[in-house]
């Protein structure tokens, strides 16, 4: 009987899932509804966190951080290399400038060292630092907040890999160290709402201004006008915002999922672990995920090294026999200064760390509902390949 094929990445529905949205779809509110405050007081008590604010997805979660925190013209932001590039694409939303620090060629994080080269080439026009915790790796946030301080910059996390992760021993997205936090939903995240997602902070202020934001800028109450009885109508723009909503319907699926949150953390680490046994003293050239002080992760992806020229065979063709053999795998990420947009915009950065981490990675299968022998077969077959 042939196996199915194991994807990178896979969203867990279940019965409890199903039940939480349908009971959105008998009800009165589609959106904009009892869900979504439901939603953000769960997440916020989840993560230790002060306010919790609901939008679209993770890019729309960075852009709302930075312009709630005021980043506009003549800014500038620091982006490690390598990520998502959604969050270079929120400092440029908010009419800013990017500087791109390089990143440990080993775990793809940026570091104090580069963050600081980073800080000196912004100069007086850094603004926020954005640390990007990598397949759900934490940043060395105690030293980076430091340095954003001494450079009069802030932090906001990008911890869109990170739901369920621990920085120590404090659940990410708490803002201790940061102005603010941003999540994804995205279904082949921890937590699945379809779309979705939330950005955590402790400031009040910060909070209310990113809800008005993701709402066209509009206030239904102001310290100018209190909304009558007999005007349920009015309302008052007080900015340029956004529809950065999310649905009742999405926000139903991700709080249902969120009470599953401890389970999928184990199981994501307990497969992690099964990885790092099966890959265990090979001789193929496979590295497996370089892990991190002071972090307890909620892996969103395993990550792997492997030394493509020296088993002579080119990333794309491990990749394609891989899949001819039911094992998906995918490439997180290219560094974002090399994309034709950035490299137009800045020159061809110089981002050795970034270029050897991404020449080595592939990302390998991992989601909840994989069985328990699924890692020690996803290597094998990953053997096979470099090995034949």
């Amino acid at each position: 009987m042939a196996r199915a094929f194991l994807p990178y990445g896979r969203q867990s529905i279940d019965d409890s899932d199903i039940e939480a949205v349908t009971a959105v779809l008998r009800g009165d509110w589609l959106t904009t509804g009892p869900s979504i405050d439901a939603l953000e007081a769960s997440f916020a008590a989840t993560v230790g966190a002060g306010h919790a604010v609901a939008c679209s997805n993770g890019t729309t979660a960075l852009h709302l951080a930075l312009a709630a925190e005021g980043v506009g013209p003549g800014d500038i932001c620091i982006v490690p290399a390598i990520t998502f590039m959604a969050t270079a694409n929120a400092a440029l939303y908010c009419g800013a400038e990017v500087v791109f620090a390089d990143v440990d060629p080993d775990t793809g994080l940026m570091t104090p060292a580069t963050l600081a080269k980073a800080l000196d080439e912004a100069g007086d026009a850094a603004r926020v630092a954005l640390p990007v915790h990598l397949a759900g790796q934490c940043e060395a946030m105690g030293e980076m907040a430091d340095l954003a301080a001494k450079a009069g910059a802030v932090l906001v996390e990008d911890a869109c890999h990170a739901v369920g992760s621990k920085w120590q021993d404090r659940p990410v997205g708490n803002c201790r160290l940061s102005r603010a936090a941003t999540f994804s939903f995205h279904p082949v995240k921890t937590i699945a709402a379809g779309e979705g997602g939330m950005v955590t902070t402790n400031d009040a202020a910060l909070a209310r201004r990113m809800k008005n934001l993701r709402s066209h800028g509009i206030e239904r109450e102001t310290d100018r006008h209190q909304r009558q009885a007999d005007e349920p109508w009015w309302h008052e723009m007080q900015a340029l915002g956004w529809n950065y909503r999310l649905s009742d319907i999405q926000a139903a699926l991700a709080l249902s999922q969120l009470k599953r949150l401890d389970a999928f953390a184990a199981r994501r680490q307990a497969l992690a672990a099964a990885y790092d046994a099966a890959l265990a003293g090979n001789n193929l050239g496979i590295e497996g995920l370089a892990r991190t002080p002071d972090c307890d992760p909620c892996l969103h992806l395993y990550p792997v090294r492997i030394d493509f020229q020296g088993a002579a065979k080119s990333r794309a063709v491990v990749m394609a026999e891989l899949a001819a053999q039911g094992v998906g795998s995918q490439v997180h990420y290219i560094p974002v200064c090399d994309q034709p947009f950035y490299k137009a915009r800045y020159g061809q950065a110089d981002m050795p760390g970034a270029r050897r981490y991404y020449a080595r990675t592939l990302s390998l299968p991992l989601f909840v509902g994989m069985a328990d022998e699924d890692p020690a077969r996803v290597v094998s077959v990953l053997s096979d390949v470099l090995g034949s």
